[in-house]
């Protein structure tokens, strides 16, 4: 499941910003909630957390290593307001911290400027299966 739409900023060893369009077809919207639909909080976690493995990716220079980039730890969330349909979902990433095989970011994600969510992980690189 693809949650971000179009990176609009992607400084290597920085920062990304990217979009997610959040229509009324997605899926979570059937049953989150019946009259009422919201984005689930993880995945706006999940689609921060597919910037971050593009700015990881092209930082790190992966793209057709085989190598994969696994997220460890998800620390400090908060969800601060709801998602809803029609919404244009700004998902602001960048690293805090960055070793050989283990990256740490920080990501927000917000609607017209309002956080929605923001959140602290950990991620590392992995070889590809043998």
């Amino acid at each position: 499941m693809l949650l971000v739409d179009r990176v609009e900023e992607l400084v290597t060893g920085e920062r990304i910003g990217a979009i997610k369009a959040v229509t009324f077809n997605e899926g979570f919207f059937q049953g989150h909630f019946p009259g009422r639909p919201i984005m689930p909080g993880v995945l706006q976690i999940e689609a921060l957390a597919q910037a971050a493995g593009i700015l990881g990716i092209e930082t790190l220079e992966l793209a057709d290593s085989g190598k994969l980039v696994y997220f460890m730890a998800i620390e400090n969330a908060k969800f601060r307001a709801p998602v809803t349909p029609g919404c244009l979902l700004r998902l602001d990433v960048s690293f805090t911290q960055q070793r050989s095989r283990i990256c740490k970011f920080h990501g927000e994600a917000s609607v017209d400027g309002k956080v929605t969510c923001d959140v602290d992980f950990t991620a590392m690189v992995a070889d590809p299966p043998a």
